[in-house]
């Protein structure tokens, strides 16, 4: 849903919360190949504060769980990396949220050139888990989500 091969997103299922950020990561063939390398060894959650318990590239099909410590507590949110795109210009991932995670939905990190300027998009689809205690406290994670998303755009400068 989040189509990271594409650069430009369409239209997508209105039961989802929508949302696509941009940021200027540099310029150059350094900057590439280094954001590149970083965003498919999930360099966007781990230097947001989160833990991802792989240290191997990012593979489709990949299932494993990310860590976050929030007011003293560990929360753990299963996902399953669903496409990967290795293009000359695009490089990138999307994962679907498991049973347990926080909410429901679809993230995408993208590094993509155009010339010799390089940036990162980030897109995700959103909704309420349907388990408790997430599903009550979805407008606190909505929040969550724009302090995080702000995080992730600086993560790999």
């Amino acid at each position: 849903m989040t189509s990271p091969e594409l650069s430009a997103w369409s239209a997508t299922d209105p039961r989802y919360r929508r949302s696509e950020d941009s940021a200027f990561l540099g310029r150059g063939a350094a900057v590439w190949e280094r954001t590149t390398t970083q965003v498919l060894r999930w360099r966007v959650k781990s230097a947001s504060g989160f833990t991802v318990d792989s240290a191997e590239p990012v593979s489709t099909g990949d299932r494993l769980d990310i860590r976050v410590h929030l007011l003293g507590r560990v929360i753990v949110e299963p996902v399953e990396v669903i496409s990967v795109v290795l293009e000359p210009e695009r490089v990138g991932f999307a994962y679907r949220t498991m049973p347990g995670h926080p909410v429901q939905g679809e993230e995408a990190f993208i590094v993509h050139r155009h010339d010799d300027t390089v940036s990162l998009t980030i897109r995700s689809l959103t909704r309420a888990a349907p388990q408790q205690p997430w599903h009550a406290l979805y407008p606190l994670l909505l929040i969550a989500q724009r302090v995080v998303r702000r995080r992730y755009l600086r993560a790999l400068r």
